[in-house]
């Protein structure tokens, strides 16, 4: 198992350039972020050579947080402001060094699904156009309605119709365990069956989202299931810490794996 470290929750106390050196302390030679994008692009890139860490994904830019935006791609009429987060973070990729990009597809009114999908669809075909001009990944992550509701998608049918629509090389899921596991259920079954389509996975406790050794998820069975089935890619480490960050740490070494 290669395990990577997501920033935007782990060591969340510390800014995120000494969070890159914590990473590196403990161990982990990939890291994701969320939304970076308050660092300058080439600080991050400094500071990942100089630990010796793979940049993996970045998010899109939310949007308006405190207003209770989560992404834009697939609101209608805000188009134009979507691109421009695509653009922002096609343009950190390509200073930092990170490899994907999680289009964050935003809340939507039931009401308005329906053409929320077919702005979504439009938007990420000329995002992915846009990343693969640099070599960069698409990734689509449902997100469960308990902890995001209104949230545009929340099923893997739902992000599987988009990428089997678009035909993209470049467009992959994001097969978050936890996600999938307060959505819809059937882990194992899904890793399986949507193998072909998966670009990054991420792991966290369910349903508390602490670290996965805790909860209703036999995470030795899927870390067993992931190597049956060859998947060869980063597990990104995407909970909040029951404690500080470096003791939770020691899941491993009860699970077994360092």
């Amino acid at each position: 198992m290669r395990f990577s470290a997501n920033l935007g929750l782990l060591w969340p106390e510390r800014p995120l350039l000494d969070r890159i050196e914590a990473a590196a302390r403990a161990g982990f030679r990939a890291v994701e972020m969320h939304w970076p994008y308050d660092v300058p692009a080439s600080d991050v890139a400094a500071t990942a050579r100089r630990t010796g860490v793979t940049l993996l994904g970045i998010n899109t830019a939310p949007g308006n947080l405190v207003a209770g935006e989560r992404g834009l791609g697939a609101v209608p009429g805000r188009e134009r402001d979507f691109q421009a987060t695509v653009d922002q973070s096609v343009e950190y990729c390509r200073l930092s060094g990170a490899t994907a990009i999680h289009v964050m597809a935003g809340n939507v009114p039931v009401t308005e699904k329906a053409r929320a999908r077919d702005v979504f669809a439009a938007n990420l075909r000329v995002a992915a156009a846009k990343a693969a001009a640099h070599q960069l990944t698409v990734l689509l992550e449902p997100l469960n309605p308990n902890d995001n509701p209104g949230y545009f998608y929340s099923t893997l049918t739902e992000a599987i119709g988009l990428i089997d629509e678009l035909a993209l090389p470049n467009v992959k899921l994001q097969f978050d365990v936890y996600h999938v596991a307060r959505a819809e259920g059937d882990v194992l079954v899904k890793l399986e069956k949507y193998r072909a389509y998966i670009g990054n996975i991420q792991i966290a406790g369910v349903p508390a989202r602490g670290e996965p050794d805790e909860g209703e998820i036999a995470y030795l069975r899927i870390f067993a299931a992931i190597d049956e089935l060859k998947y060869a890619g980063w597990i990104g480490c995407e909970y909040r810490p029951r404690r500080d960050t470096d003791s939770g740490l020691s899941w491993m070494n009860r699970m077994g794996l360092r």
